[in-house]
């Protein structure tokens, strides 16, 4: 039975051009390039220059996508921005975004699921796809998290870092099996239990300023092997298929460890993950998309590859998408 599917048409993705080292990490916070290195895999990370904004950085890499594609802005249907560090309260920084490329159509909105964002709005624009109300689609994750860091702290400031990464998505009629192209299936949760271990301590309601990121690391690499490696498993039980089919796991670029010990628990070989998280640091929403157009950019991700995206964020939040290249 034939199914309307969501393929991933274009990708793309943009990176500040100042490169923050750990060596230069070392002179600004009581840490070195080993004790990062040891902890995270990260060596360096891109920062926002100043007035640099989210919605800077979310338009070139949206722009980027819609090159790949081949498309103009206004063949598309839906712009949906992933972001935890919005340029404002309100308007949505996907309008922003709508606006510097010049839409005059279309619908947009942000959506706030910290380090899982891009994985919900994967998932959020296959379900407009599918159900008719969009054609094409523009995903993007983007972040100045910079913007939220406490520099004075060094379990925080060391891992995260700036970028955004986009797709464009567009309807196409497929068989209704696993071998179609698309998005085939996605998995979300959410566990707001965990709240103080990963957090920003501000926002416009609570103190009416902008906050701080804290967190707390130890627990939150617990929860994230052994959640992430649960919902990868969920991706794979509702399509039967196994983890020897996947071509390539993408995962969110939180941190080294975490990547290895959820490769671990699946037991996939290296060689099948995507890793940037030591040239990009974590960037939060737009690490997985930046990841995704590495490879794809780069060669390593074929027409006909199985793809496993998967993340875990604050809240905390959680999830998985199984598309075929």
């Amino acid at each position: 039975m034939n199914m309307r599917r969501s393929v991933i048409i274009g990708t793309g993705s943009y990176l500040p051009e100042r490169v923050l080292t750990n060596e230069e990490l070392s002179t600004m916070v009581d840490t070195s390039d080993e004790w990062i290195v040891a902890r995270s895999g990260i060596r360096e990370r891109r920062i926002a220059a100043d007035g640099e904004l989210t919605s800077d950085l979310a338009t070139k890499a949206a722009q980027a996508a819609l090159d790949a594609a081949g498309l103009q802005p206004d063949d598309i249907d839906l712009v949906l921005v992933a972001t935890a560090t919005p340029d404002e309260t309100f308007p949505a920084t996907a309008t922003t975004v709508q606006k510097k490329l010049g839409m005059t159509r279309g619908f947009a909105f942000d959506l706030q699921a910290v380090c899982t964002g891009f994985i919900y709005a994967l998932a959020t624009a296959d379900n407009f796809v599918k159900c008719g109300q969009a054609n094409r689609a523009l995903v993007i994750g983007a972040e100045t998290f910079s913007r939220i860091l406490d520099w004075e702290d060094r379990t925080t400031c060391v891992l995260f870092a700036d970028g955004a990464g986009a797709i464009i998505l567009e309807a196409s009629e497929e068989e209704g099996t696993n071998q179609d192209r698309g998005v085939l299936t996605s998995h979300l949760h959410a566990d707001g239990n965990h709240h103080d271990l990963l957090f920003v301590d501000g926002g416009p309601s609570s103190t009416q300023s902008t906050g701080y990121l804290r967190m707390a690391g130890r627990e939150v690499f617990k929860h994230a092997v052994n959640n992430l490696a649960s919902v990868v498993g969920e991706a794979l039980e509702a399509t039967g298929l196994e983890t020897d089919d996947i071509d390539w796991l993408i995962p969110h670029q939180a941190n080294k460890r975490i990547i290895d010990g959820t490769g671990r628990k699946l037991k996939m070989p290296s060689e099948k993950v995507v890793v940037t998280v030591d040239r990009h640091g974590n960037t939060s929403a737009a690490s997985v998309p930046l990841a995704l157009d590495e490879a794809v950019r780069d060669g390593r991700i074929k027409k006909g590859d199985l793809l496993l995206l998967e993340a875990m964020g604050g809240g905390f939040t959680w999830g998985s998408a199984l598309v075929r290249w």
